[in-house]
């Protein structure tokens, strides 16, 4: 049975709490001034070309639909605790976005203060995003799939398990970090120290550049990547199976599996490299040898 939604349009709100707890509303063109927690603990609610310059308007909501909205800096925190939050067409300067969210879908949604965004949140799906400054984003987040993704923000990712990530370019040092289940298709990653302590990273391929990447990694795949010039000191303590298309300026201490480029600028086993002879390594040249 489909409920009628109350419409409300054409007006504005400031205050606190003018619609606390108000379930099946339809809100176009309105307006939210200062204030707090204009729509918290809502269900059932569709919001289109509204301006959000207030404080955590939706806090404790299921079933929410944002269509071609503006959340101004001063909505910061806007939407924490809640599920099943649809997002398309809206623009959101305001940082600390989604928090604890069960059930998020945002397209074509940019993003210009996306720092400490999406953290805690489970089933996340991405289409056609940019977010900026997003230093932390996606931080302990579980279940997500994107295709179609900009980033510009560091420690991105961090701990999240099981994402899935198509055509995106993400510039962010110390991505992936103590991340489980993750595979990128179709990619670029620019940033330092990439992926440390990761767990069945899987990148298929992908551009990679930044010193340091893919260290301590357990069951790192590699399939058809490349690596620019400035991937130095590869690998270190790493279980992998890598086959690159490009050179690869230099490699330390791999730990155990199989690593196939087409030529490798230095390769280093020293005194404290873990398990000698664990790992195989050739390049395109025919020549190959064990650590």
């Amino acid at each position: 049975m489909t409920t009628t939604k109350q419409l409300i349009k054409d007006t504005f709100f400031e205050g606190e709490r003018p619609l606390f707890a108000t379930n099946h509303l339809r809100l176009e063109n309105v307006k939210f001034y200062p204030g707090e927690s204009a729509l918290k603990e809502c269900t059932d609610v569709e919001v289109r070309k509204c301006e959000f310059m207030c404080k955590y308007p939706f806090w404790h909501n299921d079933h929410a639909l944002i269509e071609e909205c503006l959340f101004t800096v001063y909505s910061r925190a806007a939407i924490w605790y809640s599920k099943n939050i649809r997002m398309l067409n809206t623009r959101v300067e305001a940082p600390k976005m989604f928090r604890e969210i069960d059930g998020l879908y945002l397209e074509n949604v940019k993003l210009t203060s996306a720092g400490e965004t999406m953290w805690n949140c489970r089933d996340i799906q991405l289409r056609n995003v940019e977010a900026y400054g997003g230093d932390y984003i996606f931080m302990n987040g579980k279940n997500i799939e994107i295709d179609g993704f900009y980033l510009q923000g560091n420690y991105s990712f961090q701990d999240a398990k099981n994402v899935v990530i198509r055509n995106a370019r993400l510039d962010s040092k110390d991505a992936f970090w103590k991340t489980e289940n993750v595979t990128v298709y179709d990619s670029e990653i620019t940033g330092e120290y990439l992926g440390r302590h990761s767990k069945n990273l899987r990148l298929v391929n992908c551009k990679i550049s930044g010193t340091q990447p893919l260290c301590y990694c357990t069951n790192l795949v590699m399939e058809n990547c490349t690596m620019d010039a400035d991937c130095d000191l590869c690998f270190e303590y790493s279980t992998l199976d890598a086959v690159v298309n490009s050179d690869i300026t230099s490699i330390k201490n791999p730990t155990k599996g199989f690593i196939m480029a087409n030529h490798i600028g230095e390769t280093i086993f020293d005194e404290n490299c873990k398990n000698p002879g664990g790992c195989t390594i050739r390049t395109n040249q025919n020549a190959s040898f064990a650590s």
